[in-house]
């Protein structure tokens, strides 16, 4: 069982532009060539911050379709956001530690997938609960905009395992995080 941050981000490192839109994303590429049908599989309970699931809900449960996911889902926010009728949503705030406890037992040996965002996960990082990081870097640039992961990893640094050519618009990265890393400090 693995905690794993699986997403996508800009050639200069942003997931999202400044206003959590993700339209660049979709042209570069489809999903279905990606290891994310293979991925999915794989997670057992998943973990998301107040942006992401709201992007979710405008852009995905609004345009008429079901909630995507069928594993229990954890929604990070310090506010009251609308639920799903019949997904399994939960939503938290605070200290990830005792989340993380509850999405493990939930996960039943299965991976947990941190959806996003970017601060999100790099709390799950200075509490030592983050495993890997799979990112598909897109060959766009955005500027500015949601980064990637805004946490200062530099000793021990992130372990590529591995690198995949996925068509002319996505390279795909694979990075172990060392058990053991010392928490990061967020830049002041």
């Amino acid at each position: 069982m693995k905690t794993q941050y699986y997403t996508a981000c800009s050639l200069d490192g942003f997931i999202a532009t400044d206003d959590h839109s993700l339209e660049w994303l979709f042209p570069l590429g489809d999903i279905n060539d990606t290891s994310y049908p293979v991925f999915i599989q794989g997670v057992g309970a998943l973990a998301m911050g107040s942006s992401t699931y709201e992007w979710m809900l405008r852009h995905v449960v609004g345009a008429g379709a079901a909630w995507p996911y069928t594993q229990p889902a954890w929604v990070f926010s310090s506010r009251a956001l609308p639920g799903v009728p019949s997904a399994p949503i939960h939503f938290v705030r605070g200290d990830v530690r005792p989340v993380h406890d509850a999405m493990k037992r939930a996960a039943g040996g299965k991976n947990i997938w941190l959806v996003g965002g970017g601060d999100l996960v790099g709390q799950f990082h200075d509490a030592g609960l983050l495993d890997e990081v799979i990112v598909q870097v897109g060959s766009v640039t955005l500027g500015s905009g949601r980064p990637l992961l805004p946490r200062r990893i530099v000793s021990p640094s992130l372990q590529l395992t591995a690198a995949k050519f996925v068509g002319p618009g996505f390279a795909e990265l694979t990075y172990s995080v060392p058990s053991g890393a010392a928490p990061s400090r967020q830049p002041s």
